[in-house]
C-alpha cells in the first residue's frame, strides 16, 4: 500500500514544480485553481482511487505538532513592524476597519437572522457555521490562518472543502472586480469628494547582509520543537509562536524576511496536502445559498471600507489595495495596487502580510463569538 507521506511528498513537489513552471497554459490554471486548492484536492483523489482511508494516518498528528507550528511562526516573522510606519496610519485604520468587519459580520447576521431558513437549517443545523472561521483567516490571514483556524474550530473536511471552492469563486470574481475600482480611484475620490491623493512615504529597502538561511531555520524549527515538549494546548502554541515570530523579526539584526516568508508558502502546501489525505471525496456537497450569504460578507465588507475611507478622508486607492490585502493576499494586492501606481506595490505587500500576522487572532474572535452567540 502507498504512505501516505509517499502521497503527501508527491503532491508537494508536483504541485511546487507546476507552481514555478513558465508555461503559460499552467500559469492560466493557478489564475483560477490556486496551489492551496490543488494541494488539498491531490491526496483526496489518490486516496479515493486507491479506496484507502487515511483520515486517522499518524501523519495527521505530526502535521500539527511541526507542520503547522512551523508555518505559523515563519509566516509571523516575515512582518517588519518599522515598515508600517511608512504605509501611514489612516491607510491602516481602512484595513483594520476591513478586517473587523470581515470578523464580525457573519455573527451579526446569523444573530439578526436566526429564524430565516439559511441561517437556521444550513449554517447551523448543517453546521456550515464551523466553516466560517476559516473562511475569516483566508479572507483576512491566507491559508496558514485558514489551517490553524480549521482545527480550532473541528471543522468537518466535507464542509472546509466546499469552503474552499466558493472561496476560491469568490476570490476570483472578487480580484476582477477590484481591478477595475482600483483604475477608477480618482473618479471615485471626485463623487466621494475626498482630497487625501498623497503618495505614501517610500519603503526602503535594507541593503546589508541577510541572516543565513539555516541559521533562521534552525532557530524557528528549534522554537517548535521546544513549544512542544513545554506546551499541550494547541492553542496556546498558536498564540506563543505567533508572538515569537514577530520579536524574531523585529529584534533579529538582519532577519531573512524573504526566506522565511518562501520557507511558510512550501509549508502551507505540505500542510494543504496532509489535510487532504483526510477527506473523502463521496461526502461532498455545495451549497448555493451559503455562497449568496458569503457574496453578501465580501460586499459590505467593502461598502463598510469605503465609508472608513470617506470618514477619515483617505485616498480611495487604498480600499482596494485593504481589500485585496486581506481577501487576496500577498500576489494579488501588490498586482492589483499596480493598476493605480506602481509606487504604492510595496506598501500593498505590507498591509498583506500584516493580514497573514493577524487572520488568526481575527479568526479567534470570529470562534468566540460564534460558540458564545450562535452554536
Amino acid at each position: 500500500m502507498i504512505t501516505p507521506w509517499f502521497i503527501a511528498s508527491f503532491t508537494v513537489v508536483v504541485v511546487y514544480f507546476l507552481d514555478h513552471w513558465e508555461n503559460k497554459y499552467i500559469k492560466s490554471l493557478f489564475d483560477w485553481v490556486p496551489a492551496i486548492l490543488l494541494a488539498y484536492v491531490i491526496p483526496a483523489i489518490i486516496s479515493y482511487t486507491l479506496k484507502v482511508d487515511y483520515s486517522q494516518a499518524n501523519i495527521h498528528d505530526f502535521s500539527k505538532d511541526y507542520f503547522i507550528p512551523l508555518a505559523i511562526i515563519a509566516v509571523m516573522s516575515s512582518l517588519s513592524i518599522a515598515q508600517l510606519k511608512a504605509i501611514g496610519i489612516r491607510p491602516i485604520l481602512v484595513f483594520v476597519a476591513g478586517s473587523l468587519f470581515i470578523a464580525v459580520f457573519p455573527v451579526l447576521l446569523i444573530f439578526l437572522f436566526s429564524e430565516t431558513e439559511l441561517i437556521s437549517e444550513i449554517i447551523i443545523n448543517d453546521r456550515y457555521w464551523m466553516g466560517i472561521p476559516p473562511i475569516v483567516g483566508s479572507w483576512i490571514g491566507g491559508s496558514t490562518s485558514q489551517l490553524v483556524l480549521k482545527e480550532l474550530v473541528d471543522c468537518p473536511e466535507n464542509i472546509f472543502l466546499a469552503v474552499l471552492v466558493m472561496d476560491n469563486i469568490l476570490v476570483n470574481v472578487w480580484t476582477i472586480i477590484m481591478f477595475q475600482t482600483i483604475k477608477k480611484s480618482d473618479s471615485l475620490n471626485r463623487w466621494f469628494k475626498i482630497t487625501d491623493a498623497a503618495i505614501p512615504e517610500d519603503i526602503r529597502k535594507d541593503t546589508g547582509d541577510k541572516l543565513g538561511a539555516i541559521w533562521c531555520f534552525l532557530i524557528i524549527l528549534g522554537a517548535v520543537v521546544l513549544s512542544n515538549f513545554l506546551i499541550e494546548s494547541f492553542v496556546t502554541k498558536v498564540v506563543l509562536l505567533s508572538f515569537l515570530g514577530l520579536l524574531l523579526s523585529n529584534f533579529i539584526p538582519n532577519w531573512n524576511y524573504r526566506f522565511v516568508l518562501k520557507i511558510g508558502g512550501i509549508l502551507i502546501i505540505v500542510v494543504m496536502a496532509v489535510l487532504g489525505l483526510k477527506l473523502q471525496i463521496a461526502t461532498l456537497g455545495f451549497d448555493m445559498s451559503f455562497l449568496g450569504f458569503l457574496s453578501i460578507w465580501l460586499v459590505g465588507h467593502f461598502l463598510f471600507m469605503i465609508g472608513i475611507a470617506k470618514l477619515l478622508n483617505v485616498n480611495i486607492a487604498w480600499v482596494p489595495i485593504a481589500s485585496m490585502a486581506n481577501v487576496g493576499g500577498i500576489a494579488t494586492a501588490p498586482a492589483v495596487t499596480a493598476a493605480y501606481n506602481l509606487k504604492w506595490m510595496p506598501h500593498a505587500i505590507v498591509l498583506a502580510i500584516l493580514s497573514m500576522a493577524t487572520g488568526t487572532f481575527w479568526g479567534m474572535l470570529t470562534i468566540w463569538l460564534l460558540r458564545n452567540f450562535v452554536a
